[in-house]
């Protein structure tokens, strides 16, 4: 049986105070396990464990989870499917790297954050910066630091250890809840239409009105687009058009997609599904000189004919995650009232659950389990 949430908050409060350079103030913690759920084999259900509380390193900061988003990546890392991930995923590993929640502990060298601040870790763990990327600007694609909830425990856990410099305080203005996917949702969808060059007036298209797709609209609407939603479910396209598109199309309609590349195409069309058939159609529905953003990620290869990018001088672009300061600024978005998540919170023991109704296509924007319930 895990002990009541209180109890054992009680017993890291203590171990706080106690805090000085080159202990392990939670020592006396350890006794009281915290709940987790692991993956120990790919393609198999998450195990729920209980596990000793982490110990920050000295720039790190233990936080206590109050939400954890779950994201699509999740379920890649969790299935195996993508090589890329199944092969940089640690053994016996907590998922999960949309996290919000409570510094309770902070390394000896950490100076910036207090005890108590709200904090959000993305995706990227950290990185080096001093390679050429990092120095180049692309912290996002550094090769040392690590991928939170795949190379390092995550935030499926009631506790869990961040990098310092990686861990971003949350504006006031937010909901833990609505917060959390913005840490890789959100961020993913902004540096997408940020990298697509995406100006006031122009036509954005965004294939799959779902959980992050639902962010792209306003995304792009607030950056003063003409949003165009493409969806195949009648209930994300009424949604699209309440977020702000000025048009929904289902993605069944070649007839609408044919005359939308007739009424001069589009500027921008980014694509949040998996679908073969939506970055097809993508493509398609794209202007001359104009930029697909590939954000949705396939099990199978994608295929592009040639003539396609030749005849119209398009261009394909890749986006991952994002910088510390786009996270920043799509918090900032956020916080402003010119981004909302729709959001679902379940509690940690429904993860395998979730996952399920993610496979089969069944979550409409985005879930956030929540490790104290």
């Amino acid at each position: 049986m895990v002990p009541p949430l209180q109890s054992r908050q009680t017993r890291i409060d203590v171990a706080v105070r106690k805090n000085v350079p080159g202990t392990s103030p939670l020592s006396d913690a350890h006794f009281a396990p915290m709940k987790a759920a692991v993956l120990s084999e790919f393609g198999q259900a998450l195990t729920l464990e209980e596990l000793p509380v982490p110990e920050p390193r000295d720039d790190e900061v233990l936080i206590e989870v109050e939400v954890c988003g779950v994201c699509h990546s999740d379920l890649h890392i969790v299935d195996g499917d993508l090589p890329r991930f199944k092969v940089a995923t640690k053994p016996h590993l907590i998922p999960g790297h949309e996290v919000v929640g409570r510094v309770v502990q902070r390394g000896a060298a950490v100076s910036h954050l207090e005890v108590g601040d709200r904090v959000g870790v993305p995706w990227r763990h950290g990185n080096c910066g001093t390679c050429e990327l990092c120095r180049e600007g692309y912290e996002n694609l550094c090769q040392q630091g690590g991928v939170t909830g795949m190379t390092v425990d995550g935030g499926y856990a009631q506790f869990m250890r961040a990098r310092a410099s990686h861990a971003l305080r949350i504006p006031d203005a937010l909901r833990s809840d609505e917060a959390a996917p913005l840490l890789c949702a959100g961020v993913t969808s902004y540096r997408a239409l940020k990298k697509a060059g995406v100006a006031p007036g122009q036509r954005v298209a965004v294939f799959g009105i779902g959980g992050l797709g639902h962010l792209a609209v306003q995304i792009a609407c607030a950056m003063g687009a003409e949003v165009i939603g493409v969806d195949v479910s009648a209930d994300k396209l009424a949604f699209a058009r309440e977020l702000g598109a000025v048009d929904a199309i289902d993605a069944t309609d070649l007839e609408a997609l044919k005359a939308l590349r007739k009424r001069g195409g589009v500027h921008v069309a980014i694509v949040t599904s998996a679908s073969h058939a939506a970055f097809d159609a993508a493509l398609q529905c794209l202007r001359p000189t104009g930029t697909l953003g590939v954000v949705g990620l396939p099990a199978e290869p994608l295929r592009i004919p040639a003539i396609s990018l030749v005849a119209s001088e398009a261009r394909i672009i890749g986006s991952a995650v994002g910088t510390r300061d786009d996270i920043r600024a799509v918090l900032e978005m956020a916080a402003l009232g010119q981004l909302r998540c729709r959001v679902e919170i379940r509690p940690l023991s429904q993860v395998n659950a979730v996952l399920d109704e993610m496979r089969r296509g069944a979550i409409h924007a985005r879930v956030v389990l929540d490790p104290r319930t």
